[in-house]
């Protein structure tokens, strides 16, 4: 493994200690009831299609928060490392999740004039609002329950005896962020933000990043809501 790459479940982590002062609604986010049912299969089509358009909606002000990082880095290498980002999510990732919906009749053009979610809306506006009122930590750690949230469900769900595989309709969802591609982006974020906090982490910011990082994780909790329940 790179060194670069961090295991996701290292304590010792800035991520490790966020997810631990926050594991009420870390646990209530990876075990949603969303995300059981993809994993025994009984989560309905309409309810899933519901979570891809609204999906595909967020990842647009996904990439207008990694402009921001972009914006915000102090040093040229993080600008080109967020630049990069920015640019695999908007001519890779997009075209990936495009497809993807594809496959369960959702056409672009139609995504892209759905309405947004009010859940969608709070949490992508929440996430672009820490990264232009603080500084680049801010930022990542607001993005970390996404980034690094689906690699611990993607991961859990593969592993766990309960997930229905064959025949599971959400197999190929479970499978992508199980899979070593996505694990090893989350590990590299787990490191980002080790390397981000060793010059920013000073005395009493850990509980400012603590808030940002249960605030997202708990609009995370209300994004699963809102596929689960076909909310607008």
């Amino acid at each position: 493994m790179p060194t670069h790459l961090k295991n996701l479940d290292d304590s010792t982590t800035l991520f490790g200690r966020l997810r631990a002062v926050c594991v009420d609604e870390w646990t209530a986010y990876c075990n949603h009831e969303f995300v059981r049912c993809i994993g025994d299969a009984t989560l309905s089509v309409e309810c899933f299609r519901h979570y891809l358009q609204q999906d595909y909606l967020f990842l647009i002000h996904f990439s207008r928060a990694w402009a921001i990082a972009v914006y915000k880095a102090e040093t040229l290498s993080d600008m080109r490392a967020a630049a990069s980002t920015l640019d695999a999510i908007l001519n890779y990732e997009m075209k990936l999740h495009v497809k993807y919906c594809s496959g369960w009749g959702l056409k672009e053009k139609e995504m892209e004039n759905l309405t947004e979610a009010r859940a969608n809306m709070a949490y992508t506006r929440y996430v672009l609002e820490r990264g232009l009122a603080g500084d680049v930590l801010d930022l990542h750690v607001a993005l970390a329950p996404c980034v690094i949230g689906y690699a611990e469900i993607g991961s859990s769900l593969a592993n766990s005896p309960t997930t229905k595989l064959e025949g599971n309709p959400y197999r190929e969802w479970i499978e992508m962020y199980a899979g070593e591609e996505f694990q090893n982006v989350a590990r590299a974020a787990v490191g980002d933000l080790d390397a981000l906090a060793a010059s920013r982490l000073g005395p009493g910011r850990f509980e400012s990043l603590a808030k940002t990082f249960r605030q997202a994780t708990s609009l995370e909790i209300g994004f699963w809501d809102m596929g689960l329940n076909m909310e607008f």
